[in-house]
């Protein structure tokens, strides 16, 4: 199999985001599972993750450390998804799971709505202690509630595009 798109999901955010990656991928050589399900084998493979205070889930980890000499992209979301320099840490973090032996291909993050106890979790810190920092993450999750919206999955579809585009480059 030339592609398998393989995902965590606990709100449906990342589940949403792995459907248009594999909507976007060319061919018929391609599959997707949830992790917890994965069997099979591919050359390139997506996995998505959301986001767990700064990381992935343990599943996705796991998985990562199991993959040698494949292709791996991942993509994720998260609640902070609107702040840049986060989503680069985010992604840091989980890149770092993937053994040295794999070429890694890249990665996209993006918003994604937060259960509505993060944002009630939140206010009751507020009420204990009102700081910029609180303020900013309910800020973030207020503004999480709307994704991933369809520009999110627009450049979830071209994240998938240009690394199916830059193999398939590679290979001729």
């Amino acid at each position: 199999m030339k592609y398998l798109v393989i995902y965590s999901s606990r709100t449906g955010n990342t589940e949403k985001i792995a459907m248009e990656i594999f909507e976007a991928l060319p061919g018929k050589s391609k599959d997707i599972q949830r992790v917890e399900e994965q069997n099979g084998e591919a050359d390139t493979y997506f996995v998505g993750f959301w986001n767990d205070k700064g990381i992935c889930g343990g599943e996705i980890m796991e998985f990562l450390e199991k993959l040698h000499g494949k292709q791996v992209a991942i993509f994720g979301t998260c609640g902070m998804g609107e702040d840049p320099e986060y989503c680069r840490q985010v992604s840091k973090r989980v890149e770092a799971f993937i053994p040295e032996d794999n070429r890694y291909l890249g990665s996209f993050l993006c918003s994604g709505r937060m259960a509505p106890q993060v944002l009630e979790r939140y206010r009751i810190m507020q009420k204990q202690q009102d700081t910029p920092r609180v303020r900013q993450m309910i800020r973030s999750c207020q503004e999480a509630m709307l994704h991933p919206d369809e520009n999110d999955l627009a450049n979830a579809r071209t994240f998938a595009r240009e690394i199916a585009d830059e193999k398939e480059r590679g290979e001729k």
